[in-house]
């Protein structure tokens, strides 16, 4: 009997750690990692590369990395 195989899954969400700059300073976004929703839909799991300092995670939709 063959295994299907699957395609690799889409994150849906991006992982960020967000570094305030000052006043008058954009913040200073990077990305760290992935959030990957769980099969029945009710939470997801964290693929981090990095752990802030200050413990601030932030999730942002998953968006296609420009092809260039």
């Amino acid at each position: 009997m063959a295994k299907q195989q699957q395609q690799p899954m889409k994150p849906t969400y991006s992982v960020f750690t967000v570094e305030d700059r000052g006043e008058g300073n954009d913040p200073f976004w990077l990305k760290i990692g992935a959030a990957f929703e769980h099969k029945d839909g009710k939470g997801y799991n964290l693929t981090l590369q990095a752990l802030p300092v200050d413990g601030r995670l932030v999730l942002r939709e998953y968006k296609e990395p420009d092809s260039r």
